[in-house]
């Protein structure tokens, strides 16, 4: 399989920024990365949003979406991906250098909200002569992004398919959020202006995020213990540990807790009269896909995604792993896309679509 990286760049953009908090960037950049080219029509575009602490490059992350023979091909789509603000993958973000100051930002960054982070994107949409994007896929936070623009410019989407994801988020999201923040606020080293700051208590964070991530399915299949005589030292409790160390190689405690508020932030409803209002707006064709065994986005917020979207529709798949199915389940998700592709004329607000084990 060709995952090879086409394109990976940084768009700077040297106009202000003006975010939902009230604070203004005098200026950001973006590092995005882009498979296949555009066609001539300029009809084949695919926005791919990430979540929380992936980057722009999708083939990396969706291996078994993005690539050549795969439901997004680079032969056949002009696929692109950016790297969300307030990330540590090339964006602007925390560890980068405040131009008010000549200091980095660490604890005073802006944080952006799914909102700031599309008015980010418009200009660089613009920059890259996309007038129409064929399909606008994302799970998770990334999937909140993809609702905040379909309801921005209601006129830019052909599709979109919005994974595991909500209009707003929940108080049940923003209080596993709100417990993560704690943890990194809990350590120490926190308050230290330094890149490494925090790091302990971002381990313990993101053990708490697994757990909202997966099931009590995923854990028993997975790490229930073997033999009964055992008492400390649990294969559940390792894996823990091991998911925040792996965490921490590759990310630091600033970005993740600024992007947690960020999806905190996110109502489609805020200043658009009520979450339903707003979701009238979207005119694109619209196939809201959820997780049976998500506890973190159940079922009920994709459900409620195809009553207020017009014409709309909702498929739910089963996954052993809850909410990281969206990027577990290729073979589910891909089937279910190029079916509704190929048919996008059901009249039921909810569709089946035989699926191939």
């Amino acid at each position: 399989m060709n995952q090879q990286i086409l394109s990976y760049k940084i768009y700077k953009s040297d106009h202000s920024i003006t975010l939902e908090s009230g604070n203004t960037l005098p200026a950001y950049h973006l590092a995005y990365t882009t498979y296949g080219a555009m066609n001539d029509a300029k009809d084949n575009v695919v926005w791919i949003f990430h979540a929380l602490t992936a980057n722009s490059k999708a083939a990396e992350w969706w291996p078994g979406l993005v690539g050549e023979g795969k439901l997004f091909d680079p032969g056949k789509y002009f696929i692109i991906c950016v790297n969300m603000p307030g990330s540590c993958y090339g964006s602007t973000g925390p560890l980068d250098i405040n131009p008010e100051t000549g200091k980095h930002f660490y604890h005073d960054f802006p944080f952006f909200t799914p909102r700031d982070m599309i008015h980010a994107y418009q200009p660089l949409k613009n920059y890259l002569g996309i007038k129409k994007i064929k399909i606008g896929i994302g799970g998770s936070m990334g999937g909140q992004q993809l609702l905040e623009w379909a309801i921005e410019e209601p006129d830019l989407f052909e599709y979109i398919f919005p994974v595991a994801t909500n209009a707003l988020h929940s108080a049940w999201g923003k209080a596993f959020n709100a417990s993560q923040r704690m943890s990194i606020e809990a350590d120490k080293t926190w308050k230290e202006e330094n890149p490494l700051a925090g790091m302990e208590g971002m381990k313990a964070a993101r053990s708490i995020a697994l757990i909202s991530y997966r099931h009590y399915d995923t854990y028993h299949a997975s790490q229930s213990e073997q033999h009964h005589e055992k008492i400390e030292n649990y294969k559940s409790e390792s894996y823990q540990k091991y998911q925040g160390e792996k965490l921490a190689k590759r990310f630091n405690a600033f970005s993740y807790y600024f992007l947690s508020k960020g999806m905190d932030s996110h109502n489609v409803g805020r200043g658009r009269k009520s979450v339903e209002d707003a979701l009238q707006k979207i005119k694109a064709k619209t196939l809201a896909i959820g997780i049976v065994t998500d506890i973190l986005f159940p079922i009920s917020e994709q459900q409620f995604l195809a009553e207020n979207i017009p014409n709309a529709k909702f498929i739910s798949i089963n996954s052993l792993y809850g909410h990281d199915g969206f990027l577990l389940e290729y073979e589910q998700i891909q089937n279910i896309i190029t079916g509704f592709l190929l048919s996008t004329t059901a009249k039921n607000s909810e569709i089946k679509i035989l699926i191939k084990k």
